[in-house]
């Protein structure tokens, strides 16, 4: 378990009919445990940290630490870790050779708990990427979202489509293979969320 309770949220959000939502910047070594046990499911398959030990998923955090351009966040639902996000800036990644890159984007990579033992809760998904989309959308003062999930990964792309998303195109983003980080080629689906569509009283 984290010491989350003391870290101070970058965003936090009353969810009518969900609870409290908290956005808080991950610790790569504190918060290692909980996330790996996460990734190492059979369901966090498109996440791509199946086979990696507690250590090196602590390791490939702490050097997203080190980025300006990437960040990765603990989803917290009435003090329980919820979920897992990255955003990071579309210009600074490999989405970047695939899609026209506008001015007030912002990717996000989003990765949710396991279902409890009484299974999942409807609802779930969207109360956290509702909070997920005020926090890049409002509070980091973006103007479109866009994600890139597994072409094979049907439920992630219906989510996001049904989150009011809408799709683009399929894509290949490129394999990178670097001293830090090695990234193999993706076949993605595309999907974009503006703030005009996602908070018409805010645009």
């Amino acid at each position: 378990m984290s010491d989350t309770p003391t870290r101070e949220a970058v965003h936090t959000q009353e969810v009518d009919g969900f609870g409290t939502v908290r956005v808080l910047r991950l610790d790569p070594h504190a918060d290692a445990a909980t996330v790996h046990a996460w990734v190492r499911e059979e369901r966090a398959a498109f996440w791509g940290m199946n086979g990696l030990t507690q250590q090196q998923v602590a390791d490939v955090y702490a050097h997203l630490d080190t980025l300006d351009t990437h960040h990765a966040y603990l989803l917290e639902k009435d003090g329980e870790p919820a979920g897992l996000l990255q955003t990071y800036e579309p210009e600074a990644d490999r989405v970047s050779e695939c899609y026209p890159v506008e001015p007030g984007d912002i990717g996000i990579h989003l990765l949710l708990r396991p279902p409890g033992p009484h299974g999942s809760r409807p609802g779930w998904s969207r109360a956290l990427l509702s909070a997920v989309a005020s926090y890049v959308l409002l509070g980091l003062d973006n103007t479109r979202v866009v994600v890139d999930p597994d072409v094979r990964n049907e439920k992630a792309i219906a989510r996001f489509l049904k989150q009011g998303f809408v799709a683009g195109d399929a894509v290949v983003l490129p394999e990178i293979d670097l001293p830090d980080v090695y990234l193999p080629e993706k076949r993605a689906q595309l999907a974009f969320l503006t703030r005009e569509v996602a908070f018409p009283g805010d645009a």
